[in-house]
């Protein structure tokens, strides 16, 4: 199937308000029965979520897969509250609810068939903030997709931000920085409404890797903790792994030295930061990593992911045999 990119904006965006499905309302520490979807397959995986969260992303999914477009509106906070989604692959940001809506009643999206399903495969966080991962089918963008993305809630429980990220080595698509236009500057990182723990989490293991300091980072990991990076499709299991991989890696990795930290989602149980990648990764400006956490707060597992497509092959070649030992 041709891949073409305006289709392919609809789309995402659509998938974007999966994650912000913590609209439907602020209370987030009740008691709860865990909707099972019946729209899309039933695979995600809550253990870091509270089932409030999880239930919105069922509810916004359900209706993503179904295609409606003003239901997935009705997740984000009503006009004139300011709202914003962004792609960060594709580099497009849509402002406000009339855009939101204008792009899901669009009829690539709208008249998709019943095989063109958006679904989450894990939640994390409650309904101030969340980060998620999903799926976007074949039939829904031309290529499968998975995201990771930040969802922050206002204290109504409605959504404000929502930005997505992706690899395009991973869905086979390439878009070069600058295709859809002048990449965005603001993402309204300054919109934060995360836990004091996932806060502390983000901030200490970014500002390790940032300085390059791997023996500090691999310390904020439990002993049995998951790495994965999947852009690289690179998978660490054991902090000693860990702390070998980074040990060799965090130099060149795209949110290792010379990162910053640009915006943190979450809970006690886990969300994840956004960061800015080192100048000599560019032309990629940003990622995204999501962290699970224990009860003292070490994290047990780390996902990463940034379009890998912006390097080229020799570059992308040698960062894939650092996983190599």
């Amino acid at each position: 199937m041709t891949f073409h990119p305006w289709r392919a904006v609809a789309s995402v965006l659509a998938a974007f308000s999966i994650a912000l499905l913590g609209a439907c309302g602020g209370g987030d520490d009740d008691a709860e029965t865990l909707n099972k979807p019946t729209a899309y397959p039933d695979v995600t995986d809550t253990s870091h979520s509270t089932v409030h969260a999880a239930n919105i992303f069922e509810g916004f999914f359900t209706a993503k897969s179904q295609h409606t477009a003003a239901p997935m509106v009705d997740f984000f906070a009503p006009r004139p509250d300011p709202v914003i989604y962004v792609d960060a692959g594709l580099g497009v940001t849509w402002p406000s609810q009339d855009a939101l809506l204008q792009v899901w009643s669009g009829a690539s999206f709208a008249n998709g068939p019943k095989t063109a399903l958006s679904y989450p495969t894990r939640v994390i966080g409650d309904a101030h903030s969340a980060v998620i991962e999903f799926v976007d089918t074949p039939d829904l963008l031309g290529s499968e997709f998975r995201f990771i993305s930040s969802i922050t809630f206002h204290g109504n429980g409605k959504i404000v931000r929502w930005v997505d990220y992706w690899d395009g080595r991973s869905s086979g698509v390439h878009l070069p920085i600058g295709t859809l236009g002048p990449y965005p500057t603001d993402f309204h990182d300054n919109v934060v409404n995360a836990s004091t723990r996932i806060t502390q989490a983000s901030t200490s293991l970014q500002s390790a890797l940032a300085s390059g300091d791997a023996t500090a980072a691999s310390a904020l990991f439990a002993p049995d903790a998951l790495y994965e990076d999947m852009a690289l499709h690179t998978r660490l299991v054991g902090k000693v792994q860990i702390n070998r991989y980074l040990t060799r890696a965090i130099a060149q990795l795209p949110h290792g030295t010379g990162s910053t930290l640009l915006h943190i989602s979450g809970s006690d149980q886990g969300g994840g930061f956004e960061f800015g990648v080192h100048p000599a990764a560019a032309p990629l400006v940003r990622g995204i990593a999501a962290l699970e956490l224990d009860d003292a707060g070490l994290i047990t597992r780390f996902t990463v992911i940034y379009d890998s497509y912006q390097f080229t092959d020799a570059k992308y070649d040698a960062l894939v045999e650092l996983a190599a030992e």
